[in-house]
């Protein structure tokens, strides 16, 4: 049996979705569906299958109302049914490697010493080969990964997300406390259903054509 979608179906959704600036507050994802997206996250694919992130699902209204002055004070903030933040490790090390290798073995009933190639390129590729500052720029654009599938995911679900960069990552990081955790705030993505007077629903989609955009080689 084919679990592939319609090709116009995709496409569709894709145009459906916008980055939504008014959520209505009222109007919640079901737990059915959130527990969807976020197996979506789970299986979002990373360099190396390290998946250097944690994702901060922020429900409390308190926190999130911290939040929003962090975030130059938009209302999707506060308005919107979820809030991720997208965090990136800090440092990645080889213990991290190591610990990632100990779990290939035990869901694939793997040998340790036959991942061994593996866990030298991951070491020399992304631990030695880099210094820190490069390793958590590494981390970030793997959260960005990650982004990008939850936002696709929501838009076949028919749920409205804004990705977001407009937030000041200091204050994220204190307010949550993801310093201690080893982690750093990457971007963030907001979550809902949309209200019928948020003009940029129905504002035409501006991307360049093909021709532009596309090389052929």
């Amino acid at each position: 049996m084919s679990t592939t979608i319609k090709p116009e179906t995709l496409i569709g959704q894709l145009n459906w979705r916008y980055a939504t600036k008014q959520f209505d507050p009222n109007r919640k994802i079901s737990a059915s569906d959130w527990t969807t997206l976020e197996e979506a996250l789970r299986l979002t694919p990373s360099s190396g299958g390290l998946q250097p992130w944690k994702f901060v699902v922020v429900t409390d209204p308190a926190v999130r109302a911290k939040l929003r002055p962090a975030s130059y004070g938009q209302a999707q903030i506060t308005d919107a049914s979820h809030l991720v933040v997208f965090t990136a490790k800090n440092n990645l090390s080889e213990a991290d490697v190591d610990a990632h290798i100990k779990h290939i073995a035990e869901v694939q009933g793997a040998p340790i010493e036959a991942l061994a190639p593996l866990r030298g390129m991951l070491v020399g590729g992304i631990v030695k080969s880099q210094d820190e500052s490069a390793r958590n720029a590494w981390a970030r654009n793997q959260a960005f990964i990650a982004l990008g599938n939850l936002l696709t995911s929501a838009a076949l679900l028919g749920i409205d997300a804004c990705p977001m960069e407009g937030f000041d990552k200091a204050q994220y990081d204190e307010i949550l406390g993801l310093k201690a955790k080893g982690y750093s705030s990457a971007v963030i993505a907001t979550l809902g259903y949309r209200l019928p007077t948020d003009k940029y629903a129905s504002a035409p989609k501006v991307r360049f054509p093909k021709e532009q955009i596309f090389l052929n080689v």
